[in-house]
């Protein structure tokens, strides 16, 4: 795989304080490359799983993107950011009430308890949330709409909300849909107070928007201190290579379009005649594709295409009326092998 025709995906362990627009910079000047992308930002202080697309897999990056996510954060109690995060400026103080203190204080007792019994393998048990934290995260778990933070790059009146916000604005944003699929409490500290959170989400949650919110749910306000990404879609922390690693070991880190497809998608194989009508952008008869995949078999649900030599083609889906429609056409040679 020479530079000039990198086509993939590279799972990279984003460090603190780049941008995730650096992390693609970097990655074109490290692999000679101008077609980078990346599915799912992270914020400058945010670490971990960043998915990176190389040349033609930038075109997957829509249904990357449209995986689930899994975060590790720690939230600070009794300080609200603008930003909701640690790099915002202070603009309120509320000292949590001696209740939520004397709870944290039972939690890392907990935790410390379970750190000295854990076994070597294991990082011992997750704390109990008790009854002065399970009102606040069920309310949490079962949140179905989430305003976003003014700093983020949700687009009011035709302009990102982060540019008006530094302007001193104040943007209203709607409230999105959003959804919870795991959510706990793993530790507590009383000085300063803060809480550890282990959580898995839906496209288009922020979790700083949570700091935020349980922070509020639990009778103080809070903001985000650290953040890391553990996983997003099938893509995760033991699979990520170092931003700094040299070009050499980053290229071989690649997966190549055609697995990384099939990973993150339903696959159907087309015969002979299935893709080359694919390829041509026209609708593929029932009777040229193989849908094994119980999932590809469900209409209006994106498929990883492939030729019987496992060249993805395209991505597709069936239509109400049996035949396959061609999402996204690919032009890479790279094959699921086997």
């Amino acid at each position: 795989m020479t530079a000039a025709s990198i086509d993939g995906v590279l799972v990279v362990d984003k460090p603190r304080g780049p941008t995730s627009h650096d992390v693609v910079a970097r990655l074109r000047r490290a692999l000679r490359t101008r077609a980078v992308g990346h599915a799912g930002t992270l914020d400058p202080m945010g670490t971990g799983v960043l998915v990176v697309a190389l040349g033609e897999a930038t075109k997957l990056v829509p249904w990357l993107t449209a995986h689930d996510k899994a975060y590790e954060a720690t939230i600070a109690l009794g300080i609200e950011t603008d930003t909701l995060d640690a790099a915002g400026r202070e603009v309120r103080r509320v000292a949590p009430a001696n209740a939520l203190v004397e709870a944290l204080g039972a939690l890392a007792t907990m935790n410390a308890s379970n750190a000295l019994n854990a076994s070597s393998v294991g990082r011992g048990a997750a704390a109990s949330e008790g009854a002065a934290f399970a009102e606040a995260f069920a309310r949490e778990r079962a949140r179905t709409l989430q305003v976003p933070p003014v700093y983020s790059a949700i687009r009011t009146d035709g302009e990102r909300s982060f540019a008006r916000a530094r302007r001193g604005e104040t943007p209203e944003l709607a409230a999105r849909a959003v959804i919870v699929r795991r959510l706990e409490l793993v530790a507590g500290r009383v000085d300063p107070p803060a809480l550890d959170i282990a959580i898995e989400t839906g496209k288009g949650y922020y979790v700083r928007s949570l700091a935020r919110d349980l922070a509020e749910g639990l009778g103080t306000v809070g903001h985000l201190t650290a953040l890391r990404r553990t996983r997003s879609g099938c893509f995760t922390l033991a699979e990520a290579v170092a931003l700094d690693a040299q070009p050499e070991e980053l290229r071989a880190r690649v997966e190549p379009l055609a697995s990384a497809a099939a990973r993150a998608l339903p696959v159907a194989r087309l015969s002979e005649l299935g893709a080359r009508d694919a390829r041509h952008g026209r609708h593929v008869s029932a009777a040229e594709m193989d849908l094994a995949d119980a999932r590809a078999q469900v209409p209006h649900t994106p498929c990883a295409w492939v030729d019987p030599a496992g060249v993805l083609v395209a991505i597709g889906q069936l239509e109400d009326d049996g035949r396959g429609r061609v999402l996204r056409g690919f032009d890479g040679e790279s094959s699921l092998g086997g």
